[in-house]
């Protein structure tokens, strides 16, 4: 008999989500091999051609009807749900990326793994479930993979077995196959929400405060230069967007990315992203070159996705001559190794610039650096809100405004800790008063406790 299957949790205890049928009993691969046989036979008897001229609802509709006609010559016993479940699966396999279109249907899925044919992983609320989503094999697996990155004009093969692209809704994908892949072909799929987070939804999650907001959004608004920096999946790509969306309405915006996934509610705005090299090795278009195109588009703000490689060093060199305000990320633990890696970065340029050369070229551009961390209960929060004072000998000198000190995680698992402002004003304090911005004094005295229920 068919039964809802329930995600299990890294933990092994029941996730609580509960999103499609599976059979109980022995049949699996018995009924994987008639969902196959069926979309061979579809294929085999429809013109997909003339039917990508009608509607997209329209040309479903045609195709449920062969379907239904094909799963009924079959003749196998199959209850309703068992019946409405084969056409729909099958429909996601013409239409869709086959058994991925049910999770990418739930909103409230932020990330989608795919470990081995047998093995999806979804992220929800920060935590990790197992789902009872399977492909055939690898090398429907496979299928798929090819399907996700031929939408964006890319490719995947044993000569460039690595692969960023983007679906329709903006999800960033990340697949390898082998040689590079051991155990077969992997599938990262990083969601977004459709609805665009404002920072009052910030303040809600308890990812900053109202004080912090208000700081960060006169620092966008009063042109500082701020990096973001944070470890995989901490957030910055979301805070990005909600910092972006404090830039002015009237001033041009660049942004350059590897996988175009911000969402700038402005109206004046380029965006650009890389482009990999062809089969013969040639055409590679990097976020270096972009970020030195960008300077040619008359820009007001530049904002890049993420800093990853040499192009730190146009990056910083843009921030310093006449382009401030300009927002990106970095993959960092702390500001302070923030600072670090950016070094590491620019040394990449092969500028032959010494080290206090490059440090004095980060702390000239740099204003702010906001960290951001996910922590055991899923929760990102603003750990830091870090000015760059300048250089001291050889030295970077850095002060905290804001800070997150963690004090411990209660019974029901939930982080407790406080927001707290050091009670120092930054330097740049008067740059922003300059700009028409007034700030209480009080906001750097603040305390927030968190995490007490």
């Amino acid at each position: 008999m068919a039964a809802m299957e329930t995600g299990l949790g890294a933990n092994g205890q029941e996730a609580g989500w509960v999103t499609r049928l599976t059979n109980r009993d022995n049949t699996g691969v018995e009924y994987q091999e008639l969902k196959f046989t069926i979309h061979r036979k579809l294929l085999d008897r429809i013109n997909l051609e003339a039917l990508s001229s009608l509607a997209g609802e329209r040309a479903r509709a045609e195709i449920r009807i062969a379907v239904a006609k094909l799963v009924d010559e079959e003749r196998t016993p199959l209850s309703l749900a068992e019946k409405e479940r084969v056409i729909e699966e099958v429909l996601d396999e013409v239409f869709g990326l086959g058994p991925l279109e049910p999770l990418l249907r739930d909103p409230t899925i932020s990330d989608i793994l795919v470990t081995t044919p047998k093995l999806v992983y979804i992220e929800r609320g920060g935590k990790l479930f197992r789902t009872s989503v399977e492909f055939k094999d690898n090398t429907h697996l496979l299928r798929i993979i090819e399907k996700v990155v031929a939408r964006v004009g890319r490719r995947v093969d044993e000569s460039s077995p690595l692969v960023d692209a983007r679906l329709p809704d903006g999800s960033r994908v990340n697949a390898a196959i082998p040689p590079v892949a051991v155990d077969g072909p992997l599938l990262s799929i990083r969601r977004f929400g459709k609805e665009l987070l404002q920072g009052e939804d910030l303040v809600k999650k308890l990812a900053l405060t109202d004080g912090m907001l208000e700081l960060l959004k006169a620092c966008v608004r009063a042109r500082l230069n701020i990096l973001i920096s944070g470890g995989t999946g901490a957030g910055k790509t979301t805070l990005l967007n909600v910092m972006s969306s404090y830039i002015p309405e009237n001033e041009r915006i660049i942004t350059i990315e590897d996988a175009a996934e911000l969402r700038l509610r402005q109206t004046h705005v380029a965006r650009m992203e890389t482009r990999p090299a062809n089969i013969e090795g040639n055409g590679a278009i990097k976020i270096r070159d972009l970020v030195i195109n960008a300077l040619r588009m008359r820009p007001d703000r530049i904002i890049v996705g993420e800093v990853r490689s040499e192009e730190a060093l146009d990056m910083l060199q843009a921030m310093n001559t006449g382009h401030d305000g300009s927002l990106t990320t970095i993959h960092s633990n702390t500001p302070r190794d923030a600072v670090a890696r950016l070094e590491v970065l620019v040394g990449m340029a092969n500028a032959n610039m010494g080290v206090r050369s490059i440090r004095a070229q980060v702390t000239s551009a740099v204003d702010l650096i906001v960290q951001v961390a996910r922590f055991s209960d899923g929760s990102r929060k603003i750990t830091y809100i870090t000015e760059l004072v300048g250089l001291e000998g050889d030295q970077v000198t850095m002060q905290d405004i804001f800070l997150f000190e963690k004090s411990g995680v209660a019974e029901s698992g939930k982080v407790l800790g406080r927001f707290k402002a050091t009670g120092v004003r930054p330097r740049f304090y008067e740059k922003l008063r300059s700009s028409g911005i007034q700030l209480p004094a009080s906001l750097f005295q603040t305390v927030v406790e968190i995490g007490q229920s």
